[in-house]
């Protein structure tokens, strides 16, 4: 028997990057899936490769988690069959821009505080009141190594993950009664499109981000929220903070001048 078969995982922001490798992570090992992006077409087509590749059954939407009303809307009109989730992954997120703040955008803060803060939010409380009925849930947070320092440039960005760990670690006081789990997953560099979001589209400049190093994958991540998932049920794995080798914080790491 697979370690997630009859469970029903809900992801945000899984049309791409550590979104999308968890819905194949955890549709491998047998979990039912509500997966949701802002763009239709794209998380529609990961829900058919998920279909096609493993034979479970997904449901997909257009969700911005920035709109409380969206959110609730959606998840309260979710089929009666997929109304109740037993693992969520909070993993919509995205940073905007690298200024010092006197010189920043402020447009680019509230897409973060947005997302990466209100938007877990507003998931989480459609979601968690019903593990709470059943007394039986797993709530899991992507955060970041941006939420245990800060850095020039990522005032805001690192604020929000800071408001991540500090929600994810609430959580887990406030349900501490209710046999619910909660964990965070908080990588540092880790290639997907978060550096192109951030860098508005300037590829060069993403790609120096990783210039001499090998970093994290998407599926590095998601491997590690499956292992966060598929503990003993008296286990919980409250945090992961993982790197590349070659990365100690966000401005200490060593670049291999032959791989530049």
């Amino acid at each position: 028997m697979k370690r997630l078969e009859g469970k029903t995982t809900f992801i945000t922001g899984a049309s791409s990057g550590i979104g999308k490798a968890c819905a194949f992570y955890f549709a491998e090992e047998g979990s039912n899936l509500i997966i949701s992006s802002r763009t239709a077409a794209k998380i529609e087509q990961v829900a058919e490769d998920i279909r096609i590749k493993f034979g479970v059954s997904v449901y997909s939407m257009s969700m911005d988690v920035r709109s409380n009303s969206d959110v609730t809307s959606k998840i309260k009109n979710l089929p009666k069959e997929w109304q109740s989730v037993d693992i969520l992954i909070n993993n919509a997120g995205l940073a905007r821009g690298f200024n010092k703040l006197h010189e920043d955008d402020p447009d680019g803060w509230d897409e973060m505080i947005d997302t990466n803060v209100k938007g877990l939010l507003y998931v989480s409380r459609q979601i968690v009141p019903q593990m709470v009925e059943k007394k039986s849930g797993h709530i899991i947070n992507i955060g970041s190594i941006a939420g245990h320092e800060a850095y020039p440039g990522g005032g805001v960005y690192c604020a929000t993950k800071h408001a991540v760990d500090a929600i994810t670690k609430t959580f887990k006081m406030e349900l501490i009664d209710k046999n619910i789990r909660v964990s965070t997953v908080d990588p540092g560099m880790v290639e997907t499109n978060f550096s192109n979001i951030r860098f508005a589209g300037d590829i060069n400049r993403s790609k120096k981000v990783y210039e001499g190093i090998e970093p994290l994958y998407a599926d590095d991540i998601a491997d590690a929220v499956l292992f966060c998932a598929t503990r003993k049920e008296n286990t919980n794995i409250g945090q992961i903070v993982m790197t590349p080798i070659a990365q100690a914080s966000a401005f200490v790491n060593y670049r291999d001048p032959d791989k530049m």
